[in-house]
């Protein structure tokens, strides 16, 4: 069974932006957590219309569902009758075992990330939630965390209504590629879980279907603050008002 949204959720962020219908648009549809979000989305009612901005095929039919591929995530055509969407979420993200060098990891953590942010708000797009890592900040030791935090600084002046950025610690979840280091990684912190108090409680590893949910929690509900930026336990929190 599709795990959706729970009623109270939409029934209060409906409320709240006094939308009947709403037009989304997902970048990264076939990685975990994009995964996970058209499978929420697609069984929540007042998803009207999802644009999967994906350079793979995408494992889902639905009638509500339209794939828009292309190898660099660039929306080459639009109908005038389309409908626009307001809400984007950006789930790219790569390795550098997967990039094979720190030049390509920064083409698409950092470039590719930004440049189909642009796309969406050129789309229409004012709200949107971007997927990124625990310890991201262009200050990082680590080339990885540094192109993370590059980006959020950059998609932070591109001028959107609100941005979600989540920054979850290691995903559980089903790969198409398993990556081997973040295994091992799961399993490491998984014997020492009991010990994992205050900021190390932020390195639990958190399920890929919690974080696509603490995104679209955020995103669609009435933000008090523009940007947004929940840590594991910030989007814990954040589910649990809605369970």
């Amino acid at each position: 069974m599709i795990d959706s949204l729970p009623k109270k959720e939409l029934l209060e962020a409906e409320s709240l932006s006094e939308e009947k219908e709403r037009a989304i648009i997902i970048a990264g549809a076939t990685g975990l957590i994009g995964t996970e979000l058209i499978k929420q989305m697609l069984e929540a009612d007042p998803i009207s219309h999802i644009y999967a901005l994906s350079r793979r095929p995408v494992p889902f039919f639905h009638p509500k569902l339209e794939v828009i591929m292309d190898s660099q995530l660039q929306v080459k055509e639009w109908q005038p009758n389309s409908p626009s969407p307001k809400y984007g979420f950006i789930c790219l993200g790569t390795t550098i075992k997967q990039a094979g060098s720190k030049k390509e990891l920064e083409r698409i953590d950092y470039h590719l990330v930004c440049e189909v942010a642009q796309t969406m708000k050129s789309l229409g797009v004012t709200h949107i939630a971007v997927a990124s890592s625990y310890g991201a900040s262009p200050h990082a030791l680590s080339h990885y965390l540094r192109c993370k935090g590059k980006a959020e600084i950059a998609i932070e002046q591109m001028g959107f209504e609100h941005i979600t950025f989540v920054r979850p610690g290691p995903l559980v979840g089903l790969r198409d590629t398993p990556r081997n280091d973040e295994t091992v990684l799961q399993l490491v912190l998984k014997s020492i879980r009991p010990l994992m108090l205050g900021k190390l409680a932020k390195l639990i590893p958190i399920q890929a279907s919690e974080v696509a949910k603490a995104m679209q929690y955020s995103v669609f509900s009435s933000a008090k603050h523009k940007i947004c930026t929940l840590d594991s336990i910030q989007m814990r929190n954040l589910i649990n008002q809605y369970q």
